[in-house]
């Protein structure tokens, strides 16, 4: 047992003067002559100069540049966001709670499409076609028990703006309505919505419902950015031929600015008594997307002048390298 602890007391000994002589030899003349390290030739060529290239600074992009304000705007609550860049251009109360009508069904069409269950068949319940009825909405002209795909109900919905089809969505999704307004506000959470309530899928005036322009146009940028919302909100006219599970639909976009504005891409009407006249639009000019939000416009004509009031100052303000 001494032997064996004497032999490991001899053996740390050698490892600690190994570890301390390591320096001598590679760092000292002894160990240059020993190893043959050589010294350093200081008649030779002189070394290179070490020379650090900083990155370049990317180039800043040109982008619309705010200058003035647009004309007389009747809506309460507007804004602007350049949608390249995510830049608000504009903004009027812009961040003041106020019912949002069918601008609603943005959300509502967002959540569907994300579900992934497109093709599902949907069967209308009376409890959709009741919306409409009783709570004098607008509808996509519904039928109890006709079956249709879930992706035909977003058209009906998005275009005439139909309660029925929201309804409808809403207990397809997630059984009932109420189900399906609890996952509304856990997304306009996850989306930081903070100032954005739902009580029900389609905007009508029943419940604590309200939102801003400011959380409004950023819902609609990241809703366009979804393929299939963005194809069905710019769809000027769809149809549903008859079959054995449903009649036939035809359906136009109230939308007007699809009609009389150029560029215009969507995106979503709504109107109540209380919420007044509601549009959020977007459109693309000279490679450049703008979003604008109305809220409480006058009535149902000037919520388009209004918008295009927006977007014709956005479209011409000038294209410049922002300073920093």
């Amino acid at each position: 047992m001494n032997q064996r602890r004497t032999l490991a007391i001899i053996l740390l000994v050698v490892a600690i003067l190994i570890v301390i002589s390591i320096p001598v030899w590679l760092f000292t003349p002894l160990g240059a002559n020993v190893f043959g390290f050589g010294q350093p030739n200081l008649n030779g060529p002189p070394l290179a100069p070490l020379t650090i290239t900083a990155a370049p600074r990317p180039a800043l992009k040109a982008v619309l540049t705010p200058r003035g304000a647009p004309g007389q705007i009747l809506a309460s609550e507007a804004i602007l966001m350049d949608a390249d860049t995510g830049s608000i251009l504009y903004e009027k109360d812009a961040e003041q709670p106020v019912p949002m009508a069918s601008t609603t069904k943005i959300m509502t069409a967002l959540i569907a499409i994300q579900s992934g269950k497109l093709n599902r068949m949907v069967t209308i319940g009376q409890d959709a076609v009741n919306e409409v009825i009783q709570n004098d909405g607008s509808g996509a002209n519904l039928v109890a028990g006709d079956r249709l795909r879930l992706q035909d109900l977003l058209y009906g919905m998005m275009l005439p703006s139909g309660d029925d089809a929201a309804i409808a969505i809403a207990d397809a999704v997630a059984g009932s309505v109420p189900n399906f307004v609890t996952i509304m506000n856990v997304e306009a959470r996850r989306l930081h919505l903070y100032q954005t309530l739902y009580s029900n899928p389609d905007g009508l005036e029943y419940g604590l419902h309200y939102t801003t322009a400011y959380d409004l146009v950023r819902l609609a940028r990241y809703a366009m950015s979804l393929p299939l919302f963005a194809q069905i909100v710019q769809t000027k006219e769809y149809d549903v031929p008859a079959s054995s599970t449903n009649h036939a639909y035809q359906w136009k976009n109230i939308n007007q600015l699809l009609f009389d504005y150029q560029g215009t891409i969507g995106i979503k009407t709504g109107w109540t008594p209380q919420a007044g006249g509601c549009l959020v639009a977007a459109a693309r000019r000279n490679g450049h997307m703008l979003i604008g939000v109305v809220l409480n416009s006058a009535n149902e004509t000037t919520r388009f002048t209004d918008a295009q009031t927006l977007l014709n100052w956005g479209f011409g303000l000038p294209v410049q390298i922002p300073r920093l």
